[in-house]
């Protein structure tokens, strides 16, 4: 009995349909990161993948349930990133990167008592605009047109070179508005920097000491303190004093924003955010963005607001996500924000603990992660539930 073929399938044909076939990964050399199901071990750096065509741009985000294997996966990606020579600053909203910290011989830094953050001047206008971002966010909304010319006119009876505490220096400009019960723009911007001086927000981005120091290869800006409150989406603002510094570095650098709802549910943030996403390639940043539920992020601002098209945008502009396990609800919504076929956004539900579906370019993986003797030390984020005794 002869049979007859009636098909010939190529690797590619059993791509674009889904179908199991061996997976290669990306062919980057270094430390494995884990092994991919269906091939060998998988490493995946996105200045690498980058210069090897594998991706077009290397922000990176990282979403998944809690206990699913993201942090572990982030301390992974950190340690190979510095072990090749890389640039890293991490801020770290919950105090958790204190153990890879110390394994690299770095103490991390809590902003507001070992310094305040404020960004290397890149252009002319970029610290007005970053005092005008953080002024916008500790307000919670847009600044007025009254209050950006209020802004604009005081910033130029600043000095020239530009005072160290520019935050100081406006306030101080604009502090006999305070004694004025009266409304007005002068008056409100006034009551805002107050708040940066000596008020909730001290220390932050203005302070008695000296600025937080960039110049280590790995920077851990511990902003816990104000982890739970209003606060916390200005405090994560520091990731701007942050990216312009390693702008201004000749090494390539990671900038780690964990808990990024923080960032992405605030205007003024996100809108710094979409600028830095853009300008990554030029800047030699991989923006990591790490991520608990998906729809904190995909679903910000209101519906068919500007704001939550930046988000999805930004979501879907990345050209490497690990996607680790999610719930249903959460599946569905992460589908339709990065075009998910129905086995992918299926396969996101029955994930394990510490395996992912890696998107990167046009590929996939399916990838469990496998800390070697090396990560064990530092990646274990259960260690204080597990010692705790019933």
């Amino acid at each position: 009995m002869t049979r007859a073929w009636t098909h010939w399938g190529t690797s590619l044909d059993y791509a674009s349909l889904r179908l199991p076939t061996h997976d290669a990964g990306t062919l980057l050399e270094g430390r494995s990161l884990g092994r991919a199901l269906r091939g060998g071990e998988f490493v995946l750096d996105p200045f690498d993948a980058y210069r090897a065509g594998v991706v077009s741009n290397p922000n990176v985000v990282v979403a998944g349930a809690i206990g699913t294997g993201k942090s572990t996966l982030v301390k992974m990606m950190i340690d190979r990133a510095l072990e090749r020579g890389r640039r890293v600053v991490v801020v770290d909203p919950k105090g958790e990167y204190q153990g890879l910290a110390l394994a690299h011989g770095v103490r991390p830094l809590v902003v507001g008592r070992d310094g305040w953050c404020w960004p290397r001047a890149l252009e002319e206008r970029s610290d007005r605009d970053f005092a005008a971002t953080v002024l916008a966010s500790a307000k919670g909304s847009t600044l007025s047109d009254d209050e950006h010319y209020v802004l604009d006119q005081t910033w130029t009876t600043l000095a020239s070179p530009r005072p160290t505490r520019v935050l100081a220096a406006l306030s101080s400009r604009l502090a006999p508005s305070l004694s004025d019960y009266a409304s007005g723009a002068q008056r409100s911007l006034a009551l805002v920097l107050r708040r940066f001086i000596d008020g909730d927000l001290a220390g932050l981005f203005d302070g008695e000491g000296t600025p937080v120091s960039f110049d280590e290869p790995f920077v851990v800006l511990d902003v816990s303190r104000f982890w739970g409150t209003d606060e916390i989406a200005v405090a994560a603002l520091s990731a701007v004093a942050a990216a312009q510094h390693l702008a201004a570095s000749r090494e390539p650098g990671y900038l780690v924003l964990d808990e990024a709802w923080a960032l992405l549910g605030d205007e003024a943030t996100l809108r710094w955010l979409q600028g830095s996403w853009k300008l990554a390639r030029a800047r030699g940043i991989a923006h990591l963005l790490v991520l608990h539920r998906w729809s904190d992020a995909a679903s910000v601002g209101s519906l068919g607001s500007a704001q939550r098209a930046r988000a999805r945008g930004l979501l879907r502009e990345s050209e490497t996500t690990w996607l680790f396990r999610q719930p249903p609800d959460e599946s569905t919504e992460m589908a339709a924000v990065l075009g998910l076929s129905a086995r992918e956004t299926r396969c996101l539900t029955e994930l394990v603990r510490g395996r992912a579906l890696v998107r990167y370019g046009a590929a996939r993986s399916l990838v469990q992660l496998r800390p070697d003797e090396r990560d064990v030390g530092f990646v274990d984020s259960d260690g204080a539930m597990r010692s705790t005794r019933a």
